[in-house]
Formats: structure tokens, C-alpha cells, sequence
């Protein structure tokens, strides 16, 4: 089995338990709550070398995962869907596809609001008033809502890198500072 064949079998996965999960909470009409608890989810991956131990450790059992992440998932208040899914996948060890489901269930989400979703690098952070600005600017490029998903990469300098979908505009003056390199290479 190559990468690809794996990569491919774990999206597969995160794509069932994403589907079910959404369906579940669609039917319920709490969308908004579990956009939010998709925030606090990612947030606290982010943040916790433990938990994300905990998801890909094949060290621990079936149960002991089980139950550490049902804890988790009752003591930040996700919804019962959430906490349900979230034990069945540890009781069937694939809480290692928790990222790419928490992924493709943003996706699920932004597609039923209508809204596409930006990932936009600065060097710096950007302030709320320049994240209004430059949702809006998108929204009349594209014609839909945009939610940014901002992060900082100080090797930038300055500038911004903007990805859509397949659509990748970089004014980085990383960027521009290698065009240039390369223009010079070319005179000499």
C-alpha cells in the first residue's frame, strides 16, 4: 500500500463519519452549534500535543480512548452527535481521521450557508476591521460569502497570500522579492 492509498482510505473514512454527523445535526438544525464546536475542537488540536496523542497513539486501548475522549467532548459541551461520533470512532479506532473529518464537515457546513472559504497568510495578524475588509473585497470577486481562515507566516515580510479553492493570489513580498531574484538571474 503506497501514501496515496492511505491518504485516500483515512479521507474515505472522515468523509462517512463527517456525512453522518452533519446529516444527524442538519436534521436537528444545529448548524451554528456545531460550526462552533468544530472552532473549539480544532482549537484545543491545536493547542494539545496530548490530544493529538491521544487520537493517533496506537498505544492506547480502544477503551481507554473512549473514554478520554467522550470526557473531553462532555467537558467542552459539544453536542450529543458530536460526543457520539466522536466515541464510536474511538470504539472503531479512527480518531485519527478527527482532522480531516473536523475538514470536510467546515466544507459540508460552508456549502449549505453558501459561503466559500479563504485561507489567507500574513506576515502579521490581521486586525478584525482588515478581516471584514478583505471578506468583502472576496465577496464581490466571487459572489458569495466568505469566511477567512486567517494565519500568521512571518517569513512573508508583508503581504498577503490568499487560497480559494484552486485559486491562489500572492502578494507576498517573499514572493516578490523571489520574482525578482529570478528576473535578475535571467539578465545575467
Amino acid at each position: 500500500m503506497d501514501v496515496s492509498e492511505s491518504a485516500s482510505i483515512s479521507s474515505g473514512i472522515a468523509e462517512r463519519y463527517a456525512t453522518a454527523v452533519f446529516e444527524i445535526v442538519k436534521e436537528s438544525k444545529d448548524l451554528a452549534k456545531l460550526e462552533a464546536n468544530l472552532d473549539d475542537l480544532s482549537a484545543a488540536l491545536a493547542e494539545s500535543k496530548d490530544l493529538r496523542d491521544l487520537l493517533k497513539s496506537p498505544i492506547y486501548s480502544r477503551e481507554a480512548q473512549g473514554g478520554a475522549i467522550t470526557a473531553i467532548a462532555t467537558k467542552m459541551g459539544l453536542i450529543p452527535a458530536m460526543t457520539s461520533v466522536l466515541g464510536l470512532m474511538a470504539s472503531k479506532r479512527r480518531l485519527f481521521v478527527v482532522p480531516a473529518m473536523i475538514v470536510r464537515l467546515r466544507e459540508m457546513i460552508a456549502k449549505e450557508k453558501g459561503e466559500v472559504t479563504a485561507d489567507v497568510v500574513s506576515a502579521k495578524a490581521l486586525t478584525a476591521t482588515q478581516v471584514k475588509k478583505l471578506a468583502e473585497t472576496l465577496k464581490a470577486n466571487v459572489g458569495q460569502d466568505v469566511k477567512i481562515n486567517a494565519t500568521v507566516d512571518e517569513t512573508l515580510i508583508g503581504g498577503l497570500v490568499v487560497k480559494m479553492g484552486s485559486k491562489m493570489i500572492d502578494t507576498s513580498i517573499r514572493a516578490k522579492l523571489n520574482s525578482l531574484q529570478n528576473a535578475m538571474k535571467e539578465v545575467g
